[in-house]
């Protein structure tokens, strides 16, 4: 079964740290997954000349992305205090939001959201509380 998965990491001079994470070697480990640098290029129709980059974007087509956030914890982040991984899972109502404390990616609580357990997700479901649910299965999150 498909599942989609968007990770996208922000994080202030740390081009050297996640340049590994764009190669063929990485996405030996992640089922042919690496990150894709977003740089100021992507704002205009020339290419950055700027080796400055502040965001990385990646999309897992499975729930084949186990142990990544050991790995991620595991970098030698030059600024730990500005990273911050973004995550939504093709069933969850928004992203959710972690960032480095004490050396381990937690996930920083967001108003009107509820992460909810699930052995189909590694990280369970992001709903939003304020959303209008449908039907009992939409109160329950997805199946």
């Amino acid at each position: 079964m498909s599942r989609f998965t968007e990770i996208i990491i922000l994080a202030k001079d740390a081009e050297d740290v996640m340049l590994p994470l764009t190669t063929d070697s990485f996405a030996a480990q992640w089922s042919g997954h690496r990150f894709i640098p977003i740089d100021d290029g992507i704002f205009s129709e020339i290419p950055s000349a700027e080796p400055a980059c502040y965001m990385w974007i990646i999309q897992f087509g499975r729930n084949n992305w186990q142990g990544l956030f050991e790995y991620i914890e595991g970098l030698p982040w030059p600024d730990p205090y500005s990273v911050q991984l973004l995550l939504r899972d093709e069933d969850d109502d928004c992203f959710g939001l972690w960032m480095i404390f004490d050396g381990k990616l937690k996930e920083v609580p967001l108003p009107a959201t509820k992460r909810t357990a699930s052995d189909r997700h590694i990280t369970g479901y992001m709903l939003r509380t304020d959303k209008p649910r449908t039907n009992w299965r939409d109160a329950a999150g997805p199946s």
